[in-house]
């Protein structure tokens, strides 16, 4: 018998006690097991993928609201600071428009009074004058009766 028999024997052997062990079938399932790790494995990276891309449309949507909220509040503040610069100028209008009203008003009381004490000036030189023409010319009761005639006229005069 040669070696090449011998071998063949062990060979026929090997595959029998192979077979017998049932070893085809363990690394099968061993194959079949690691490959279905790495098919739930592939599923949950591509559950994991879906997450992360629903993360990222939210906060992208997110993100374009609050850019749109604060683009709203910067308008909103805008319009708000031109109708406070539009009422204050209009209150300033009016203020001044009141201040103006106002000092027209003084100064008209005070050509008024102006006006008033120059008549009262006038109508004490007049009376003085007058006094002083008839002191020379009248007596005492003349002189009376004119005066009291004289500021009665003009008391009607300037009223």
């Amino acid at each position: 018998m040669d070696a090449t028999f011998w071998a063949t024997v062990a060979l026929v052997i090997f595959v029998g006690v192979v077979l017998y062990l049932k070893v085809p079938g363990m690394l099968s399932k061993s194959l079949d097991e690691r490959a279905e790790r790495i098919r739930a494995e592939l599923e949950d990276a591509r559950k994991l993928r879906e997450e992360a891309q629903q993360l990222l449309a939210e906060y992208q949507r997110k993100r374009k609201e609050a850019e749109k909220e604060a683009a709203d509040i910067v308008d909103m503040a805008k319009r708000e600071a031109g109708l406070l610069a539009e009422e204050a100028h209009k209150k300033t209008e009016e203020y001044v428009a009141r201040r103006t009203a106002l000092a027209e008003l003084k100064i008209g009381q005070a050509e008024r009074d102006a006006v008033n004490e120059v008549r009262a000036n006038a109508v004490d030189l007049a009376v003085e004058a007058a006094r002083q023409i008839f002191a020379g010319k009248a007596d005492a009761k003349t002189n009376a009766d004119l005066f009291k005639g004289s500021v009665q006229e003009l008391k009607a005069k300037l009223n």
